[in-house]
């Protein structure tokens, strides 16, 4: 697998170590299909430097700014994001805090996903937070939309039509149903398959549906924050193109790596539509005894 460092329109996977806009400076005008991504949320964590929150909505724009200028018409951007916590535990919501640069790019929201997971942080003062957003643009009217690849099973595939022309007919698409816009995949956590040293990785199957249903074969696909590959390990999957950047040495050397173990076939990651996980009825996992439950109250300090 021919990993190349500087963008070129030829190569099928750029990958730059460095700050974003200095790649995106390298791209030209209209040629990115589409645009995945998931930027810092200015938390304090390792990898990035927390800034006021002015500071870091200027840096945002002028991302999207210059990711924009490289997106073709009928192109689309997915923006992946949560919140951000101050230092009182208020959040601010990240989605709807940028939403006003895509608007005045003149980008069109066709889609506010909402990706919901069953990990993570614990908290005490609120609910603990389960889900993040996933802002879908479109650059114009006419856009690529490819709904086949991405339908999920029907959840009555045996329901047919009682009246009118189509009785008696099934009345369900027969490859499966439109997924909607929440979707239920695990986040990387722990003991998941595709768990690296990254603290907030996301899965492959994430941003393979948008890869597959929002892109072409052979279209250049972009990731301006690009972590440790994922977008560039679905978008080569896929037959796609890819070019992203990421700051950090250390990231960057996993993604290089894990794009090695896909050309070679030994990549593990979770399959898409793969069923949550469930544990068994009776389980210890799923039962709670009173002598667990006093065992635990008398170690209690």
């Amino acid at each position: 697998m021919d990993i190349g460092g500087k963008f070129s329109p030829d190569a099928e996977i750029v990958l730059f170590n460095g700050d974003c806009r200095n790649l995106l400076r390298t791209i030209p005008r209209g040629s990115v299909q589409l645009i995945v991504t998931s930027p810092p949320y200015n938390t304090g964590k390792d990898y990035e430097h927390k800034q006021a929150l002015s500071e870091y909505l200027r840096e945002q724009a002028q991302v999207i700014r210059a990711s924009v200028r490289t997106l073709a018409e009928g192109g689309s951007i997915c923006w992946q994001v949560g919140n951000q916590i101050g230092d009182s535990g208020e959040i601010y919501p990240l989605d709807i805090l940028l939403f006003p640069f895509f608007a005045r790019a003149g980008l069109k929201l066709r889609n506010r996903i909402v990706w919901h997971f069953e990990h993570g942080l614990h908290c005490t003062r609120r609910l603990s937070g389960r889900h993040e957003t996933i802002l879908w643009f479109t650059k114009g009217d006419r856009y690529v939309f490819n709904l086949d690849p991405i339908r999920v099973p029907q959840k009555y595939p045996g329901k047919r039509h009682f009246k009118g022309p189509n009785n008696g007919t099934y009345s369900g698409h027969p490859n499966g149903k439109n997924p909607g816009d929440v979707w239920m995949i695990p986040n990387v956590k722990h003991n998941h398959i595709e768990k690296t040293i990254h603290p907030c990785q996301f899965p492959v199957e994430l941003v393979e549906r948008l890869v597959l249903s929002l892109s072409d074969k052979g279209a250049l696909v972009l990731d301006p924050y690009m972590g440790v590959g994922t977008t560039a390990i679905a978008a080569s999957r896929h037959g796609r193109r890819v070019a992203g950047a990421e700051i950090s040495e250390e990231y960057y050397q996993v993604a290089i790596h894990r794009l090695e173990e896909l050309a070679s076939g030994r990549l593990r990651t979770r399959p898409m539509g793969q069923p949550i996980y469930e544990p068994p009825q009776g389980s210890p996992l799923t039962v709670r005894t009173e002598s667990v439950c006093q065992s635990q109250v008398t170690q209690q300090p």
